[in-house]
């Protein structure tokens, strides 16, 4: 990969000084400030801030112009609110706040493709850089679409990529059709009767109906989801009351659910709502359901997935590219992006280690030729020079 050999040592750099400097959601704003100013030190035609509140975009012209077309290559830059156990000597400094999805991997890959692409500009047409901030449950996709991302910079197709831990250095893995699942989220708020502990006769238990809410929650996905689609219904939390010789007023819950399909998302959120109200209803108590659809799920498109494989196999291997890779059940608010226009996202391999989301979990360096090379190769391959 010699487009990138030299400048390894300066993007593991970038890596390891956003990783000790992670930043939350909306609020990435020396990422941010760090990605504008490299891509105005490299030469890009045209560096736009604010993009979706925090967003950065990047505009590179290529060398031709006669196609007329317009690609867009997106990465993440936000961190999560979990205190880092890597030891590395690149650790988080922000108390509390660490990259453990790879973010610091995929901006700092991206401004690796984006110095190449402004250096040789072997390209006809144009590269948009997107810098997106908020993927860890703010809705950055959506914001920064919202804000008019694909119209502005006249986007025809958008391509992204996310680590993937447990799968090899220089292998990567992506499906046509859906690739991440939707994700909702609940909160059931139980309203009974409060009474003491000793006299539950006087009460209406908000924990009792809260636990056979629970309970009936978990039929959804067995008694009403089709058996040949995919869903998930997590309830990850349920409280109520302090003390232990008192039955409290109310009890709250909440939880997550997950699909890929439309109808099955619909019946879901239908369910959630009914089993909680008649379960609630039925011990004299009243449930109150607020369901939020949060993500929609990840739908790779197929013929730019079939070119995505394609430029990755013509990188690294047929062998080490698998393109029909099973759905993952988490989701990615690319989601957003892919639903405006036509695009991919590509799995990148990580190595052993760690899965996303674990305080040990840091993005493996080693990973970054490959992923510079796939991104420059999705222009040059996608907008070729006659």
């Amino acid at each position: 990969m010699p487009e990138i050999d030299g400048d390894y040592a300066d993007v593991v750099e970038w890596r390891r000084d956003i990783h000790a400097h992670p930043e939350l959601q909306f609020e990435v704003h020396r990422t941010a400030e760090l990605v504008a100013s490299k891509l105005k030190e490299f030469g890009c035609d045209e560096v736009v801030t604010g993009i979706g509140k925090t967003g950065v975009v990047g505009v590179i012209r290529g060398r031709q112009q006669t196609s007329g077309r317009v690609i867009g290559l997106r990465a993440d830059m936000d961190a999560l609110p979990i205190e880092e156990e890597t030891g590395a000597s690149w650790a988080s400094t922000n108390k509390g706040v660490m990259h453990a999805c790879g973010h610091d991997g995929h901006t700092a890959m991206l401004l690796g493709a984006a110095r190449a692409l402004t250096r040789t500009r072997a390209f006809d047409g144009t590269a948009i850089v997107i810098f997106q901030p908020a993927e860890e449950g703010g809705g950055g996709g959506k914001a920064m679409v919202d804000d008019g991302l694909m119209d502005r910079f006249e986007i025809n197709e958008v391509y992204a990529m996310h680590t993937e831990p447990g799968l090899p250095i220089g292998q990567f893995s992506t499906a046509s059709g859906p690739l991440a699942a939707s994700a909702d989220g609940f909160r059931i708020k139980i309203d009974g009767k409060g009474a003491h502990g000793a006299s539950p006769h006087a009460s209406v238990d908000p924990l009792v109906v809260g636990a056979n809410i629970l309970l009936a929650l978990q039929t959804i996905v067995s008694r009403n989801v089709h058996p040949r689609q995919c869903a998930v219904v997590t309830v990850g939390w349920m409280g109520g009351g302090k003390a232990g010789n008192v039955i409290p007023q109310s009890a709250e819950m909440g939880g997550t659910t997950r699909t890929f399909d439309p109808a099955t998302r619909d019946l879901i959120e239908k369910r959630v709502t009914e089993i909680a109200s008649y379960v609630a209803e039925a011990y004299g108590a009243k449930a109150t359901v607020t369901y939020k659809r949060m993500f929609p799920p990840t739908v790779n498109h197929a013929n730019e997935t079939a070119f995505a494989v394609d430029v990755a196999r013509s990188r690294v291997g047929m062998e080490n590219v698998n393109g029909s890779m099973e759905p993952l059940m988490g989701s990615e608010d690319f989601a957003f992006m892919l639903e405006a226009r036509p695009g991919n996202i590509m799995l990148i391999g990580n190595g052993d280690g760690p899965s996303v989301h674990d305080a040990r979990y840091d993005f493996n360096d080693a990973a970054i030729p490959f992923g510079v090379d796939y991104f420059i190769s999705i222009v040059e391959r996608r907008l070729p020079l006659e």
